[in-house]
């Protein structure tokens, strides 16, 4: 059976000059649903993630993941013909993305400005670690240093350790989120005031500047507000939530964790019944979150010694049978065979080339937001490098030969 191909951006076209996350995430968003993402990378090497996390081969599954659906066009922004290729392109798409230090597009030719000439309805968005203003603005930095600038380091962890990382580059990824939402609203805008002939939007307005740590800063609810208000600096309290009560993991007589979101006043009552507290379900200080916040050691406590006496399963059909949210905690094992995450077309399975041979059936993270009930299919995984240069040099910009050669860095390499 072929379904219908759902495609919103169906018509939209985006240079990507990124590398690394950030701006490749915000790429893949805009190519997951439609548009036409022609990703330009440096000759021989191209993304560095390409090598990132490279258990095999040449390619990393990771920049397969990352760069789905998109096209891959070598270019040598070194030489004034990897440039001008550059503008060539600008002319024909309606965004361009990049997250290199602030001054580096301007120091290669390359500025708002001068793209601004090429194409005057362009998309500029524009990723760094502290946005193109402000006295830090110059200043080079991953999303690791953004997220302690941004204040979700100081949160993540136990109040007797060092601040930790979460396992992935959330200061990019949603830094990229951020990109493809600014992006489309700067779209929507442009395309609202052709419609009403309002004019064109100046490039000032249409160059979206988003900073990691203000990305980050922008996740971190009312942390400034408790504290200018109250005084409330917040700390780490490990697996919880400042000021909610009671939610944690807690480890099962199997030696799993689950964790079990009971902080809402009327779970509370079920939940403690079921852990066989009546005693805390009906205690006046308990029935509010201020309450139970107080008492969290003690909560964790009652509930820790009830989940050691049931495996993780028994102890999960328990909190569900009594309407009380909880979940395992998943590993990827656990994800590659959930159904919910099938049924929705969660997993997507690819044979996959490592650059030194295939490997069979991998599955791949699928499409969201979900449209039509299910995640869309992902057309292709992140291609080979370069693996689209004549195709979009040759067939968008009609350039011959000789000249993708001198554009794509060959001739260089040829001499040297």
């Amino acid at each position: 059976m072929t379904h219908q191909r759902i495609a919103p951006l169906d018509g939209v076209r985006v240079l990507e000059l990124g590398n690394y996350i950030a701006a490749p995430t915000a790429g893949r968003l805009l190519a997951d649903f439609g548009a036409e993402v022609i990703k330009v990378e440096r000759p021989g090497t191209g993304d560095e993630v390409r090598n990132w996390r490279l258990h095999k081969g040449t390619t990393s599954m990771l920049y397969r993941t990352l760069n789905r659906n998109k096209k891959s066009v070598v270019l040598d922004l070194r030489t004034d013909a990897g440039k001008k290729a550059v503008l060539e392109l600008v002319g024909k798409c309606d965004i361009l993305l990049e997250n290199f230090r602030p001054g580096t597009l301007e120091k290669w030719g390359l500025g708002p400005e001068v793209l601004n000439e090429a194409n005057p309805d362009l998309i500029v968005t524009r990723i760094s670690a502290f946005g193109q203003t402000g006295p830090l603005a110059e200043r080079p930095g991953f999303a690791a240093v953004a997220e302690a600038y941004g204040g979700f380091r100081n949160l993540v962890g136990d109040p007797d350790r060092a601040p930790v990382r979460v396992g992935v580059s959330i200061g990019d990824s949603i830094a990229g989120l951020y990109a493809a939402f600014g992006s489309m609203m700067s779209l929507y805008q442009r395309e609202a005031r052709r419609r009403d002939s309002a004019g064109a939007v100046p490039l000032t307005e249409r160059i979206i500047d988003v900073a990691l740590n203000e990305a980050m800063f922008s996740m971190m609810e009312s942390l400034i507000p408790d504290y200018q208000a109250y005084g409330v600096d917040r700390q780490r309290v490990g697996g919880r939530m400042e000021g909610i009560a009671p939610s944690n993991a807690y480890v099962c007589k199997d030696g799993a964790s689950i964790v079990v979101a009971g902080n809402g006043d009327s779970i509370f009552q079920r939940y403690m019944q079921t852990v066989g507290r009546p005693d805390l379900a009906e205690d006046p200080g308990l029935q509010s979150n201020a309450g139970r916040w107080a008492k969290r050691e003690e909560l964790d406590r009652a509930i820790g010694e009830w989940t050691a006496t049931l495996n993780a399963p028994e102890a999960l059909a328990v909190l569900e049978a009594a309407g009380v949210p909880a979940g395992p905690i998943y590993t990827a094992a656990d994800i590659s065979v959930d159904a919910q995450y099938a049924a929705r077309n969660m997993i997507q399975k690819f044979d996959v080339s490592t650059g030194e041979d295939v490997i069979p059936g991998v599955g791949f993270p699928g499409i969201v937001p979900v449209i039509g009930g299910q995640s869309l299919p992902i057309r292709n995984l992140g291609p080979d490098l370069g693996e689209d240069t004549q195709e979009v040099l040759g067939g968008l910009l009609n350039m011959d030969a000789a000249q993708i050669s001198a554009a794509s860095g060959r001739e260089e390499a040829d001499r040297s």
